[in-house]
């Protein structure tokens, strides 16, 4: 096996990080499971499965990987979701950097695709993210962000890219996606009131058009059917909706109220 850790956090996802375990466990020694807190199972399967399980209670995205991180024997890391799968090309590829030594650049760029539900692969024209997921700890590290899910990297670190994708099964219903996304705008809200942010009146009217627009069309959503259109639809709302709570918010304190905790402060599932 390649010298390499493989960390997922999670929350009340047996139903899909078992999948994820299996298909990784080829390629690692060291699976690490950070859980924060499920009630269905999920610590008892991954256990099952081979993996390290460690709780933390949820502080935030970015928080909960660099505490992943940490518990993690070898210095290459390789970061999934629990709602996401290797597929054995990519498995293969990953093998073969470690197969002659050391991989010759630092970290190296992911694809990511997401996969609607009655999707077996990704769709050819599926929309796709490319972070780094797989790396060197001693080059660079999951930012404390609680809402900005990314590896800051060292100076002068060596990226490259693979040639594989990751499945990326995220949705197990509309309804589920709507609130994780209303919970993930509450953390956002809390973001930008941390950093003072300003946010114009004119976003309150634009936001929803404007990304309907950005997921319909420059995601490709239009392609995908009804479940494209209904996705887009969730994820035009979730943008207007962490603008409009910071907007609420700003109007309470001058009001002199002082806003409800956050339930963001508590993990939504993830993906």
């Amino acid at each position: 096996m390649a010298p390499l850790s493989i960390f997922i956090i999670a929350q009340n996802e047996a139903d899909r990080i078992g999948r994820t375990i299996e298909a990784a466990r080829p390629l690692s020694d060291d699976i690490v499971v950070v859980d924060s807190g499920s009630s269905d199972g999920t610590q008892a399967l991954a256990e099952s499965l081979g993996a390290r399980v460690i709780f933390n209670p949820w502080p935030g995205y970015g928080q909960q990987k660099r505490f992943a991180e940490e518990q993690c024997r070898h210095d290459w890391l390789l970061n999934l979701d629990a709602d996401e799968v290797l597929p054995p090309d990519l498995a293969a590829e990953i093998g073969a950097l470690f197969a002659s030594g050391e991989p010759p650049a630092d970290a190296y760029k992911t694809r990511i695709a997401e996969i609607f539900p009655g999707e077996k692969a990704p769709h050819r024209f599926a929309y796709a993210l490319a972070p780094v997921r797989l790396y060197r700890k001693s080059k660079g590290r999951y930012s404390p962000s609680p809402v900005h899910d990314r590896v800051d990297l060292q100076p002068g670190a060596r990226v490259g890219r693979l040639k594989g994708t990751i499945h990326h099964f995220s949705v197990r219903s509309l309804g589920e996606q709507m609130d994780k996304l209303n919970a993930y705008s509450d953390a956002q809200a809390d973001d930008l009131d941390a950093r003072g942010a300003t946010v114009s009146a004119f976003r309150l009217v634009a936001e929803f058009p404007a990304n309907f627009i950005k997921a319909y069309i420059g995601r490709r959503h239009a392609l995908r059917g009804v479940y494209g259109f209904m996705t887009a639809m969730n994820f035009a709302f979730y943008r207007y909706l962490r603008v409009a709570k910071h907007w609420e918010r700003r109007l309470q304190r001058r009001a002199g109220i002082a806003p409800p905790n956050s339930p963001a402060k508590q993990e939504p599932s993830d993906g």
